[in-house]
This record gives structure tokens, C-alpha cells and sequence, in this order.
């Protein structure tokens, strides 16, 4: 408890470990701390002296030789209520630099193949419509097993899909076939032509997901406005493509 406190309140994890040492030990040398602290002696030293000179850390010299001492916990209580002022003091300066919307859109990023097959799995979360500009890539990184298994969840859930899809072979033989069933419309569209890697869904009201299955990331965002402006450029394109004929 001691140690995870001291982290809230702006130690970061070596700064604890050697001001708790340093508060058991008493006045002491760099080697008692560090054994203490399990820091290795060559990477204490500029560790201590960032201490000492925000005060966590006092020096006393006796001869030649110079050791340690721990701020009290009263000092420490000090410190940081000094901090706390001075953040105070630069709050009006902060809340000026600070962007003036009040509602800031969510962003959380997402990495690998259990990354990717998260975000799908937000998409089902909502009970409306996912709108999305898509290729086979997806499919062909999770693998058919997971892809049949998302569409199942999906059509079970009875949320219909809505895509603008770039047009090949997978898609023929495996997904354009089976709209109906599958609760989904579809405008295939000319790879060739209109190269679409990256898949983006618009769904959730207010939620749009940016996927690349080739770099095995991608994003969610969640605004409401932004939502609004990609849910109107998917139908513009909806109502002004026609769909390729298998």
C-alpha cells in the first residue's frame, strides 16, 4: 500500500523503492540503499540526485564521507502539497491552451489479430445497422472459421449490414451469394478501379471503426459528429454507385 501510494502521488516506481529504503535505513550510504531498494549501484546514482534536488532526499557529509538521509513523511507531505499549488497556479494557463470543445471524441487503438477481432466484436454490441466500406482482407487475416462465426453472431443479433465492398474472388464464391441470408446488402465495386484496403464501419450511432488486417491494427472512434459526417458520405456513394453485376 506504502508503495503504490507513494506512485499516486508522483514517485514513479525507483523513486519509491529508494525513498522507502532510505526511511527504514536512516542515515546511510548509496551501497545501503541500493542493496536495500534491489537497485543496481550504477543506475542509483542519477536517481539520488534528482531526489535530492526535488528534496525527497537529503545529503549530510561526516569527513569524506557522505550519506543519506530520507525526507520525513511530514516533508514529503509538504512537497507535495507545494505541488499541488503550483499546478494551481497554472491551471488558468493550462485551461486557455486546452482545446475549447468541452466533447472530444473517444479514440482506442487496438494491435494484432485478437486486437482486430475486438473491434468486430464491438460492432455487435449495437443493435442498429453496420454501414462499411470493406474487402476480403479481413477474412483473410482472421481466417473463414472467424469470419463465419462474426457473421453468425451478427445475424443472430438481427443487425443488418450495409457494405460497399471491393470486389474478388473470396467474396464471390463465399460472401456475395449469400446476401439474403446473411442479412446484408451489398454494392460490389471494381477492385481494380476503386482499390479498398483499409475497412471502415459506421455503426453504433455514433461509433466508427478504421481497420488495416495487413498491418494488424486499427482504431475506434466514438463521436457522435463525426459518426454523422461518415454515416452521410457512405450514403451518398451508396446512392450514387451501381453495383456490379456477378
Amino acid at each position: 500500500m506504502l508503495f503504490s501510494t507513494l506512485k499516486q502521488v508522483g514517485l514513479n516506481e525507483k523513486q519509491a523503492k529508494i525513498y522507502l529504503a532510505a526511511l527504514e535505513l536512516g542515515e546511510t550510504t548509496i551501497k545501503e540503499i541500493a542493496k536495500k531498494a534491489e537497485i543496481k549501484r550504477t543506475t542509483i546514482y542519477d536517481l539520488l540526485f534528482e531526489m535530492l534536488e526535488s528534496g525527497l532526499i537529503r545529503q549530510t557529509i561526516k569527513g569524506a564521507k557522505k550519506k543519506f538521509i530520507a525526507a520525513s513523511p511530514e516533508e514529503l507531505q509538504l512537497l507535495v502539497q507545494k505541488r499541488e499549488a503550483l499546478l494551481s497556479q497554472i491551471m488558468p494557463a493550462l485551461n486557455s491552451m486546452n482545446n475549447v470543445s468541452k466533447i472530444k471524441p473517444k479514440i482506442r487503438f487496438y494491435e494484432g489479430k485478437t486486437g482486430l477481432a475486438e473491434i468486430y466484436e464491438d460492432t455487435l454490441k449495437y443493435s442498429s445497422e453496420i454501414l462499411a466500406f470493406a474487402s476480403d482482407d479481413s477474412a483473410k487475416a482472421l481466417g473463414m472459421d472467424w469470419a463465419t462465426r462474426y457473421i453468425r453472431q451478427r445475424v443472430n443479433k438481427k443487425i443488418y449490414y450495409k457494405g460497399i465492398i471491393a470486389q474478388s474472388v473470396l467474396i464471390e464464391k463465399e460472401f456475395a451469394t449469400k446476401n439474403q441470408e446473411q442479412l446484408r446488402s451489398a454494392k460490389i465495386i471494381d477492385s481494380k478501379r476503386y482499390p479498398i484496403s483499409n475497412e471502415i464501419m459506421i455503426y453504433g450511432h455514433q461509433k466508427i471503426a478504421i481497420i488495416s488486417a495487413k498491418d494488424a491494427m486499427g482504431i475506434i472512434i466514438e463521436s457522435a459528429e463525426i459518426y454523422q459526417t461518415q454515416k452521410s458520405i457512405f450514403e451518398l456513394l451508396w446512392d450514387c454507385l451501381p453495383e456490379i453485376k456477378m
